[in-house]
């Protein structure tokens, strides 16, 4: 490596990779997950020129926001989404044994929820588990692997007294053992500074054989920062949003990036007038979802001191106008970190963010610390979610369970297959396989689903036969 006049030279050419969260998660952090498939498919064509790593469609909360509040069918929306990119790999965000949803599920669940999803063309599947418990991701691993697809093993960001350097080494290097085809740091509330993230990388670039990619969000203001230093230690893909669906709780800007690379061995090669258009478009869309629009304007430095996520402040701002009790919230966000404590500092990322942050909410609402319990935090203390990464605090699990003892075991082998069950309930209302894994990973809002679509569908044929057709002669 040597210096020309101002600007760094290095012989070494690796240009750095890009993958684009709009149609996920730029849209889960900035719009509650409201997008429409309707408002991405005109722009598709354009994204899957632009020469992206891969493009993030699918999981994390679409799922249920498909299900739940567009009257999307989520398979559906995967289907057409493969149709319209030709070029570019579809990836998605899998959440470990809870696949999409928020508690453990059966491993027949998780077996068939991933060879759909690979049949209906998914590529990549980012892996993860909210406390770092890698039995809680071997299976997925392995699955994903067998039916072909890209399995890509993620290591959940945190600060603690026991997420040290070595944590993150030793964590990665037994997912690689796994079997996992490439690993991910994952910073879900934009607390990762420049030189941990320079570190880290750099540690997992000299001790792994795959390739290494890195998910920040932006809350805090430091995600483009630790991008930047990542890309000197050698990482080989970013995540980013294209600008008019980025910053604030989302990715840092596409564009930004692009531009800082360019001119350098790191250069993207990625057209910033192409992802000007694109943009463009986005900045139209995002103006129809405005009643959703709820992204802070600015950075929000809180997050350096709680480690709380953008989405948990909205929620407890929700949890405590319903108490009239709003002016606890300085409260409530000073009693985050020592329920966090208390549970042995699990990552505060879906579920374990609203396990923690429901807690520490109804711990300051009622005055007294673990009162009451939620059932989430019951089974979290029992072990159900899975191993805390440190020992949680005695004294409060026995408050929380009493002398119950907590199971040791993967959660999973505990759980009796779910399929048949779902089989069951799907039937009158099945058109496909993939509707029984719906009714299994949301049994109380799937069915509902799948009753309103056939009733919509006997409505039209009615119709068609009314008007009288060639199918339906009158």
């Amino acid at each position: 490596m040597r210096k020309k006049g101002r600007i760094l030279v290095t012989t070494d050419k690796k240009p750095v990779r890009i993958t684009d969260t709009t149609l996920r998660d730029g849209h889960q952090s900035l719009l509650a997950t409201r997008m429409k498939l309707e408002h991405m498919l005109p722009i598709v064509e354009k994204i899957d020129n632009a020469g992206f790593h891969s493009a993030e469609v699918w999981g994390g909360a679409t799922f249920d926001s498909c299900l739940r509040f567009l009257n999307e069918d989520p398979w559906e929306r995967l289907r057409v989404l493969r149709r319209h990119f030709k070029k570019t790999k579809l990836q998605m965000l899998l959440r470990g044994q809870n696949v999409v949803g928020y508690k453990h599920y059966a491993d027949d669940v998780l077996d068939e929820f991933i060879k759909y999803t690979v049949y209906n063309g998914l590529d990549i599947f980012r892996i993860f588990d909210a406390l770092n418990d890698v039995r809680n991701m071997e299976r997925a691993i392995r699955v994903v692997k067998q039916e072909g697809a890209h399995a890509q093993a993620t290591v959940v960001y945190t600060i603690s007294p026991v997420h040290d350097y070595d944590f993150y080494m030793s964590t990665a290097k037994e997912l690689e053992q796994m079997g996992a085809d490439s690993i991910c740091l994952k910073d879900m509330a934009g607390i990762l500074a420049p030189y941990p993230a320079y570190e880290i990388i750099k540690g997992w670039k000299e001790t792994l054989s795959i390739p290494v990619q890195l998910h920040c969000h932006y809350t805090s203001g430091m995600a483009s920062m630790a991008y930047l230093k990542a890309v000197e230690a050698g990482v080989d893909v970013i995540d980013c949003a294209i600008s008019s669906m980025a910053l604030q709780t989302s990715q840092p800007a596409t564009e930004s990036m692009v531009a800082a690379l360019k001119d350098t061995p790191f250069d993207t090669g990625l057209d910033l007038g192409l992802l000007s258009e694109i943009s463009d478009y986005f900045k139209e869309v995002r103006k129809q979802y405005a009643q959703f629009d709820n992204a802070s304007k600015s950075v929000d430095t809180n997050v350096l001191q709680y480690q709380v996520p953008g989405g948990m402040i909205s929620n407890f701002i929700n949890q405590l106008k319903e108490q009239n009790a709003l002016h606890k919230l300085p409260e409530v966000l000073a009693e985050v970190p020592r329920v966090r404590a208390d549970f042995g500092y699990p990552p505060l990322v879906t579920p374990s963010s609203q396990i923690v942050g429901t807690q520490a909410a109804i711990n300051v609402i009622l005055g007294e610390r673990y009162k009451m319990a939620t059932n989430e935090v019951k089974n979290y203390m029992r072990g159900y979610y899975g191993r805390p990464p440190a020992p949680v605090n005695e004294e409060a699990r026995k408050k929380i369970i009493g002398d119950e003892e907590p199971i040791t075991c993967r959660p999973a082998d505990l759980i009796e297959p779910e399929l048949p069950k779902a089989r069951q309930e799907a039937g009158p209302y099945m058109e496909k396989p993939e509707d029984v894994i719906s009714v299994a990973l949301f049994p109380q809002v799937a069915p509902q689903f799948l009753k309103e679509r056939m009733a919509k569908k006997i409505k039209v044929d009615l119709e068609l036969a009314a008007q009288g057709s060639e199918f339906y002669p009158a």
